[in-house]
């Protein structure tokens, strides 16, 4: 008889190990407390405008065909996907700003005409970053975070000394110009936490951005998620929605034996949950958490988000599909982030125009646009605050880009602290997890595993390997390879 696995929660994690486990033959149902699958990939549709409420960014495409191809198959069996170029566009002020490109060559003449020499320093630079990627994404993240010496290998004893180091030690014994140290910079910011506090190993996120590029699925992230749902059915997942899970039962053999989801009981062999770690362990009695709310109080989670889903009357010119705006001081709004946890006075915002790259995204003429600011987890969030803090990086953007949007605006959507929490039960309502600092790395985060009760098992960005979609995917293998592992 088929064992039965009860999965809490349909993001990206818990997709991704439904696969694999109905595939080694596991009975496998989803319960997922929205009306929508995705987790935190979800998508907003309204008056012809689609917006993709969670990831907007396709980084390391090996990862989903490494997915993909442990199925026989391939992305493009499930969706289309389109290389940007440019990758993206990074302003410093309304005369200054950088375009990515789609290759490294153009990254090499933009880095030139900025700093003259700077192409050599960053051809080096990323030289070193594939190294640390193929070393990093090619096998490590692949381990199950039991043991330290799942880090011991032969290649990364070489690397040793840049565990020990941080990104911005690295990028400033290379490079002097402020704003190419900010381009460097900010794809570590995708692990969530501060450049300085992040180590220099993990540079590969710099060759998964410039030497990997940046990519948009067709009809935005979404179709990702609706790729791996349609594979997860083919498999045989069945997936329940609008059925929140309300408690995890453990019985007196130290078991967890089954769920209860809008009032009704559901056993199961095993019980995996790819939604919040913190949340899932309050389902528990007290006597079975393995981890206290001090123990989460003292980690450094990555950011929340203020994000703003905008339908405009007209096209937005001089921005591309991914659009930073870098032109007030980075570390003021770090130290708001990560030192003093509270709302910055000159946020640096990012805004997405998927409209530019993909039509069906927008009706004709018009634009859709998602804007986003970094924030603290766990700050104080209202209406008023929202509005303000719009008005701020409206304001900003108008004069950057040299034209008038506000009068253009069709309708507004917002998201932030308070939804993070109701919608997902997020801790703090964090946006993307526990950042991957040194003591944050492997082994040191929480487990895939319960320690203290059997048949218990984790997923997604609060344990290994980190926050991110691809880390995501890659974390429902791991837990999958570890449910068999355990229960063969």
């Amino acid at each position: 008889m088929k064992k039965k696995v009860i999965i809490i929660g349909s993001g990206f994690s818990s997709l991704s190990a439904s696969c694999y486990l109905a595939n080694e033959g596991y009975d496998v149902e989803i319960f997922e407390k929205n009306a929508t699958i995705g987790g935190r990939a979800r998508q907003l549709k309204k008056d012809g405008f689609t917006f993709d409420i969670g990831p907007t960014w396709y980084w390391m495409p090996d990862v989903f065909e490494r997915f993909f191809a442990d199925f026989n198959t391939t992305p493009q069996e499930f969706y289309e996907l389109i290389k940007l170029s440019p990758a993206y566009k990074v302003y410093f002020s309304k005369e200054e700003s950088i375009t990515i490109g789609d290759t490294l060559d153009k990254i090499y003449a933009a880095f030139e005409e900025i700093e003259k020499g700077s192409s050599k320093k960053l051809k080096k630079f990323i030289d070193k970053a594939k190294d640390n990627y193929d070393i990093a994404i090619k096998d490590l993240v692949y381990r199950p975070g039991v043991s330290p010496i799942e880090l011991i290998t032969p290649k990364t004893a070489t690397k040793l000394n840049q565990f020990f180091s941080t990104i911005a030690k690295e990028v400033r014994r290379e490079f002097k110009n402020e704003k190419l140290i900010q381009v460097l910079e900010f794809p570590v910011l995708f692990l969530g936490a501060k450049p300085s506090d992040t180590p220099a190993f993990y540079s590969f996120m710099n060759f998964a951005d410039f030497g990997l590029g940046t990519w948009h699925p067709k009809g935005g992230m979404y179709q990702v998620i609706l790729g791996l749902e349609k594979l997860a059915k083919n498999l045989g997942v069945k997936i329940h929605l609008n059925a929140s899970a309300e408690k995890i039962l453990v019985n007196d053999k130290n078991e967890a034996t089954r769920i209860i989801s809008e009032g009704k009981e559901y056993l199961a062999d095993i019980v995996l949950s790819g939604a919040d770690y913190h949340h899932t362990e309050t389902l528990l009695h007290q006597k079975h958490r393995q981890y206290s709310e001090n123990y989460w109080d003292k980690k450094t989670f990555a950011p929340s988000s203020l994000l703003f889903y905008v339908a405009f009357d007209k096209k937005i010119k001089n921005v591309e599909h991914h659009t930073l705006f870098f032109d007030v001081d980075f570390k003021a709004h770090a130290k708001a982030i990560y030192d003093t946890a509270q709302w910055p006075e000159e946020p640096l915002f990012y805004a997405s125009f998927p409209s530019k790259t993909d039509h069906n995204i927008a009706p004709d003429g018009k634009e859709a646009a998602i804007f986003l600011i970094p924030l603290a987890p766990g700050l104080k969030d209202d209406a008023s605050l929202r509005e303000r803090y719009f008005e701020k990086i409206i304001t900003r953007f108008e004069k950057i880009t040299d034209q008038n949007v506000s009068d253009y605006v069709i309708f507004k959507e917002s998201f932030c602290v308070n939804d993070f929490v109701k919608e997902y039960n997020s801790y703090k309502g964090n946006a993307y997890g526990l950042a991957n600092t040194l003591f944050q790395t492997a082994f040191l985060r929480p487990k895939l595993k319960s320690k203290k009760v059997n048949n218990l098992y984790f997923t997604g960005q609060l344990t290994v390997p980190g926050p991110g979609v691809p880390p995501a995917l890659i974390s429902g293998k791991l837990v999958a390879e570890l449910i068999k592992k355990h229960n063969q």
